[in-house]
């Protein structure tokens, strides 16, 4: 493929991935408005997210390893026409129960499109540096979709409707749609592998180690994540305006730590995998010590937004270089394994606050962060053997 044709590919690769990303996690933003609309409680206006969730974590392994023998282009237009249908019901839903279907059906092709979009990423360059470049661009899109989908749907949904943030998430999803129909060359599968032959690769202790390192890692990052708007304010004691702010500073420099990625795993990948955790169980220490200082907290909320990107895309780095010959299963599993390591970081962080008071959730994920270390030196002691 041309490398015009190449950039081009992996830009609506990119954006399609943000689509995705972007209905699932967008959707935090607008609980309240949700509750609010359709009488249901808070708790119950949140299914919407723990609902998506679940399909995800269940459909990771299963979906990408059905259609692995399909053609990647037919996969992109099943996963976005789906997406893009429900994300359109969605803006007219008059119940909550329709709005609830039309988030869990596409949450099954969430981890098919986000999997094959890794994988076609991690295929596409002539060497190892090229090739590394090209998925964390498509990673941009993931983190675009986690970190921006939330305050771009909140902001539409106060200042706007409720529907103006639901019909933000299907513009995207059928633009890529359409991008996809008249750009996107055809894609079939070389050399198909028969589904006992991918599922061999679970046989191989460096996918457990990945898949481990993942969990606690991601699960460090998005646990902390998940609370991080009220450390800001209780513990930082930041108003609204600020916090917002500081989220949207975490959310690009997110952005800037995949770019970052790339040439850093293209160059020194065992030295990155270790060193990008450690780096946040250092500035995460720091945030414990100094974060009731505003300035100092905003600040650290970019440097962890850098170093979070890069070792975002390091998880995905792992796994799918743990079994290369099975690439859309691996990053099937990858989802799998980062989807948990949210609940469980989350469920930690969480604890940790019950306990002791909203400062010391860092605490949860430093812990998580020193596990992940332990597994991704695990994984190259595998990879030595």
């Amino acid at each position: 493929m041309a490398k015009g044709n190449s950039n081009l590919l992996i830009f609506i690769l990119a954006v399609g991935v943000f689509g995705i990303l972007n209905t699932e996690m967008g959707v935090v933003g607008i609980i309240p408005q949700v509750s609010e609309r359709f009488g249901v409680s808070v708790p119950g206006a949140g299914l919407l997210v723990s609902g998506f969730a679940l399909i995800v974590a269940i459909a990771g392994p299963t979906m990408p390893l059905l259609c692995s023998k399909m053609n990647r282009k037919h996969v992109m237009l099943l996963s976005l026409g789906v997406f893009s249908i429900c994300n359109v019901v969605a803006v007219f839903a008059s119940s909550f129960e329709m709005l609830l279907a039309c988030r869990v059906l596409p949450a099954a092709f969430h981890p098919l499109y986000v999997s094959m979009a890794l994988a076609v990423g991690g295929q596409t360059g002539e060497t190892d540096t090229e090739r590394a470049k090209n998925s964390s661009r498509v990673f941009v899109g993931v983190s675009a979709g986690m970190v921006l989908g939330v305050p771009i749907a909140s902001y539409l949904a106060s200042a706007v409707l409720l529907q103006a943030a639901l019909g933000f998430f299907a513009v995207v999803t059928v633009a890529v749609l359409v991008a996809t129909v008249f750009l996107v060359p055809s894609m079939p599968v070389e050399g198909r592998m028969t589904y006992g032959s991918q599922l061999a690769i679970l046989k191989k202790p460096v996918v457990w180690a990945s898949l481990l390192a993942t969990v606690f890692i991601n699960g460090a990052m998005f646990g902390f994540y998940s609370f991080m708007s009220d450390f800001f304010g209780a513990v930082s004691q930041m108003n609204a305006e600020w916090v917002s702010v500081s989220l949207l500073l975490y959310g690009g420099a997110n952005i800037i730590g995949n770019v970052i990625s790339g040439h850093a795993l293209g160059s020194k990948p065992a030295l990155t995998l270790v060193v990008m955790p450690l780096f946040l169980v250092v500035l995460y220490a720091v945030l414990l010590a100094a974060g009731m200082i505003g300035p100092v907290a905003a600040a650290l909320a970019f440097a962890l937004g850098v170093v979070g990107g890069v070792a975002n895309n390091a998880n995905q780095f792992m796994v799918s270089r743990a079994a290369p010959e099975a690439p859309d299963f691996s990053n099937g599993l990858y989802l799998t394994a980062a989807n948990l390591g949210t609940t469980l970081g989350t469920t930690l962080c969480g604890a940790f606050i019950t306990a002791a008071g909203a400062r010391f959730a860092v605490l949860g994920a430093i812990v998580f962060l020193l596990i992940g270390v332990l597994c991704v030196l695990w994984r190259q002691r595998c990879q030595r053997g």
